[in-house]
């Protein structure tokens, strides 16, 4: 149990009720998420529909994308996170014990060079933001639009937040999930 209640869609405004059923419905099996971040109307409004509409514009390929939110997840040892997005991930053609080492890049057979790259970006990203080696960034931008490499930076970041906000708060796995594993 979370260590705070979840807020039912009920109990919220219409607006707000419709966005966290949207996301509930339609993202991934984040209810339980969803449910405590209702405690913050604001947030509610605005970080879910950015996911839904970042997720509908499809500027970072949906691989690169779940392969840094399950290395920036499995950085922080975010279960809550690592267990959502590694069925994503699967469907991007990784498997269950492929994602399960993915931390072990160098020499993944999974891996094609892009996806290397993407690992190297994220753990760089998130530990070491200030000293991103430079080869490193030129190597990403040789493969990456400069609106997929901000979309890139902003979903490891945006990860990492998330990664702390579930921990932080015990916001527990929902049931489809441990179905689904």
């Amino acid at each position: 149990m979370a260590r705070v209640r979840n807020i039912d869609s009920a109990e919220l405004p219409p607006e707000l009720a419709e966005v966290y059923e949207r996301f509930a419905g339609s993202y991934g099996p984040f209810r339980n998420q969803v449910a405590v971040f209702a405690h913050v109307p604001a947030a509610l409004r605005h970080l879910f529909p950015m996911l839904m509409e970042l997720r509908e514009a499809r500027t970072l390929p949906k691989r690169a994308l779940e392969i840094a939110i399950v290395v920036v997840s499995n950085l922080n040892a975010c279960h809550y996170c690592v267990a959502h997005h590694k069925p994503f991930l699967q469907v991007e053609g990784i498997s269950s014990a492929g994602i399960d080492r993915i931390m072990d890049w160098q020499d993944h057979p999974e891996l094609d060079a892009t996806d290397k790259l993407v690992v190297q970006y994220a753990i760089a990203a998130w530990e070491t933001p200030n000293r991103i080696p430079a080869a490193l960034f030129r190597a990403i931008r040789e493969v990456f639009t400069e609106a997929q490499v901000v979309e890139l930076t902003l979903r490891i970041t945006l990860c990492g937040f998330f990664n702390r906000f579930n921990d932080a708060l015990q916001i527990e796995e929902e049931p489809e999930v441990h179905a689904a594993g």
